[in-house]
């Protein structure tokens, strides 16, 4: 796939990132291998992510990135292919550091004729430096685009702003939700402000607004506030937004993220449902809470997967979603080994929009 490395202005180019919901070409996902990730868990997170792939390919092309030099690893990725038997899961030798594409992967955005594709190259640094190494994961949008599906260029734009995919979610009018604890954090973009980063990121994705929230984040979230977590877009105008009763710890920097998602709807005169969707009841690995969340689904072009952490609120997250998505099977499959490393299913994916 050629490329232009450039900066790009994308907004006037007339591109915009489309809503998760927009027919996708392909899912691309990498192989989770890292031991420092998945220290006690790692083949028990592998299985949870092959059932993942699986219930993908069941809607679209899946797109595997994995260091395929390990000889092992590429041996038992073709043999999980083959026992499928499908042509919707393809394998590409890209190597990663970790599995979690969706933050150091490309932001797919779209032009006005549906017909030109651009991807967005973040400055990724592992979340403010948290786990090095992580070269390889900064070198993926240029290797990936090598391989991606459908066509035959794809402008290559590279960002000016530290930031990850997990941070921004956008609807069809183009609004974007974004955290200042993410956006705005010196070991990300030091000495950048608001406006500065909102106009970086209508430039990039082309969004006709942001909403900021300040994105206090889940008990053992690393990301910082990562929206993804948070509060998500629905085809039917809703917003879901993780939730807790007052006796839950987590109450308080939650309530905050709803009043600062009401009062920039509404200074911004836009009229959107907002949705609770409770968080399950605390999930421990070694006596420690994960940052389990069930914002973390992931919209395919027919369904909506939605990580389950075997609690009695599964079922409950499942009801909900499902009321907001109406043309979509909601599926949910199991996560709790995935959530060891401290993220879930959109935080493992990332679409490529269909042109």
């Amino acid at each position: 796939m050629n490329e232009a490395t450039e900066l790009i202005d994308l907004h006037a180019a007339g591109f915009r990132m489309p809503p998760e919901w927009h027919p996708h070409a392909a899912t691309w996902l990498a192989w989770p291998h890292n031991r420092e990730t998945w220290p006690e868990n790692l083949s028990l997170a592998q299985e949870e992510f092959w059932q993942l792939v699986v219930a993908i390919s069941q809607d679209e092309p899946v797109c595997i990135v994995a260091d395929l030099s390990q000889r092992e690893r590429g041996a038992e990725l073709r043999r999980r292919i083959a026992g499928q038997a499908s042509e919707n899961i393809r394998l590409f030798d890209i190597p990663t550091n970790d599995a979690w594409l969706r933050d150091y992967g490309p932001t797919f955005c779209t032009d006005p004729s549906g017909k030109r594709l651009a991807a967005v190259d973040w400055k990724y640094n592992a979340w403010g430096g948290k786990y090095p190494p992580f070269d390889a994961d900064q070198q993926i949008v240029t290797r990936l685009l090598d391989h991606a599906q459908g066509p035959t260029d794809c402008l290559h734009a590279r960002s000016r702003l530290c930031l990850e995919g997990g941070a921004i979610e956008i609807d069809e009018s183009g609004l974007l939700l974004c955290t200042t604890r993410c956006a705005l954090n010196p070991n990300r973009n030091p000495g950048l402000d608001q406006a500065s980063v909102t106009a970086q990121l209508q430039q990039s994705l082309g969004a006709s607004a942001v909403i900021w929230l300040r994105g206090d984040s889940l008990i053992g979230d690393d990301t910082d506030g990562h929206i993804d977590q948070l509060a998500r877009f629905t085809p039917a105008g809703s917003i879901l937004y993780a939730w807790v009763e007052a006796t839950d710890p987590q109450h308080g920097g939650l309530a905050g993220n709803l009043d600062d998602l009401q009062q920039s709807l509404r200074l911004a005169k836009i009229q959107k449902e907002l949705v609770p969707l409770p968080l399950p009841e605390p999930v421990l690995f070694d006596g420690v809470r994960l940052p389990a969340s069930y914002c973390n689904f992931y919209i395919t072009n027919r369904s909506v997967l939605v990580p389950q952490f075997d609690v009695p609120q599964d079922g409950a997250a499942l009801q909900i979603i499902g009321q907001h998505f109406p043309d979509h099977q909601v599926v949910g499959l199991p996560s709790r080994n995935l959530l060891v490393g401290l993220g879930s299913f959109h935080c493992l994916t990332q679409q490529q929009p269909r042109l």
